[in-house]
């Protein structure tokens, strides 16, 4: 256990220094936060239907995306895993005494903290003082509040599990980048990183919710903001977990499945 913390630790620490990339992701996010609000704004003002989300709920849905978007980003994959795959340096990792999956886990989750710790207090800071209903509210109660914290947790290690499924396929493939856009383009549109969940239409709902990717981020933000309460939150947590369980079983046996036939050429 002390190693992958000494890893977590090492990834998390150079993760913090890059400030500079951290003030510009924070005014591109900012930017991009206002310019979907001020979409939806506009899309709520020329519709005639009830919409399924109050404008205060969708700006702080908005908003959190922003904030802990370092956390839940699905195109983000460290191109060091997959060097290393392609590369033939996986041999140096086979060498050591542990357990690669748990390494790489270790260290995505570690990358991807550090970045959100940067710059998810300005950008909270910053939507809290906005003019209501555009501005982020603060949960319905304490116990969502709570509540919300523990799916994040689960959100993001749903996240990275998913993700080392595609590194694991690295292993398979000439190379790993038509995986990488096909995971990706998916994971945007079933995450709710695109279009909020509860926008589509009720028969695709069912099927989003009970998919993976809606456990990713789209569950927390939606407790955070009330749209999910009462029973549901034990249920859609409950979904977290059975998806956590899923996706690590499934990439510990690729993995396992995969080292026993790895071959690295060269000397």
């Amino acid at each position: 256990m002390r190693e992958y913390l000494s890893f977590f630790k090492i990834r998390f620490s150079i993760g913090l220094q890059y400030r500079a990339a951290a003030w510009a992701g924070m005014a591109t996010q900012f930017a991009w936060g206002g310019m979907t609000i001020l979409l939806f704004r506009a899309f709520y003002q020329s519709s005639q239907n009830a919409l399924p989300m109050t404008m205060s709920e969708l700006s702080s849905y908005i908003w959190l995306q922003q904030a802990f978007l370092a956390l839940y980003m699905v195109w983000y994959f460290d191109n060091d895993i997959f060097g290393s795959i392609m590369s033939g340096n996986i041999a140096y990792e086979l060498c050591r005494p542990i357990d690669i999956y748990a390494m790489w886990f270790t260290k995505n989750m570690a990358v991807r903290i550090s970045r959100a710790v940067l710059r998810c207090l300005p950008i909270l800071v910053f939507a809290a003082f906005l003019p209501a209903p555009y501005n982020i509210s603060l949960p319905i109660s304490p116990a969502a509040g709570l509540l919300f914290i523990i799916s994040m947790i689960l959100g993001l290690l749903v996240v990275v599990a998913f993700s080392m499924i595609i590194y694991v396929s690295a292993f398979y493939t000439i190379s790993p980048i038509g995986i990488r856009i096909l995971a990706t383009s998916v994971l945007e549109f079933f995450t709710g990183a695109i279009i909020p969940l509860p926008f589509f239409p009720q028969s695709l709902q069912t099927l989003m919710y009970l998919l993976p990717f809606a456990s990713m981020q789209s569950t927390p933000f939606m407790i955070y903001n009330g749209y999910i309460s009462g029973e549901r939150i034990a249920s859609a947590i409950s979904l977290q977990i059975i998806w956590l369980i899923i996706l690590l079983a499934l990439g510990k046996t690729l993995m396992v499945r995969a080292l026993r036939k790895v071959v690295v050429q060269g000397g």
